[in-house]
């Protein structure tokens, strides 16, 4: 029995031979699916996996390995020393890690703060305003006070309505978002002013 030959691809214009697109196997399939269920949680949204991102080891190493190529671009006189570079490395991959596990606990805080039963809306308004206070955020809802912290966005007339506040670093004092503004005519303005001073008595209740 002869043995059956390959059918030949004809030669692109160029003369490349163009290769076949393989389809996924089963096998391929079926780890593919295992991995997305892994991920999947019982609500239905995604877990966050970055293993190389949670990994100080792998991320130490990919640092390295770009500071390594960035020095033999330098003159030989101008190079640090190689146990100067890993040690600045190793202390920042560190700090990094750190700063995320602080993060983290802030956000269970809040999550913690949102998710308390028969709370209403105006204690929990207040509640959350406390505890980034607590964690060094400034919010400015008053434009008029420091206006350099405020962008006008869209609208027409003399008066100013307050779209989005301002958020501050209160140890740095850096402007980490900027607030927004709508131009209104100032009657406008005095009526959202009104209404805005019943929703802040309601908050003191």
């Amino acid at each position: 029995m002869k043995p059956k030959r390959r059918k030949q691809t004809a030669p692109a214009p160029g003369g490349e031979t163009k290769k076949a697109k393989r389809k996924p196997t089963g096998r391929a399939r079926r780890l593919d699916n295992e991995a997305r269920r892994a991920n999947d949680t019982k609500d239905g949204t995604r877990t966050y996996r970055p293993e190389e991102l949670l990994s100080p080891a792998a991320l130490l190493a990919r640092f390295t390995e770009r500071a390594q190529e960035l020095i033999t671009e330098l003159p030989e006189d101008d190079r640090p020393r190689p146990t100067a570079v890993s040690t600045a490395l190793r202390q920042a991959v560190l700090d990094a890690f750190r700063t995320r596990e602080e993060f983290m606990a802030r956000m269970v805080e809040t999550d913690l703060i949102a998710s308390a039963p028969e709370q209403r809306l105006s204690v929990l308004r207040r509640t959350i305003r406390t505890s980034l206070n607590d964690q060094g955020l400034r919010r400015i809802d008053s434009p008029e006070e420091e206006p350099e912290h405020f962008v006008v966005v869209e609208g027409e007339g003399d008066g100013f309505e307050l779209l989005r506040p301002a958020y501050v670093d209160q140890a740095t004092g850096k402007l980490l978002l900027s607030g927004q503004l709508r131009r209104v005519p100032i009657a406008a303005q005095q009526d959202r002013a009104s209404a805005t001073d019943g929703e802040a008595e309601e908050d003191l209740a």
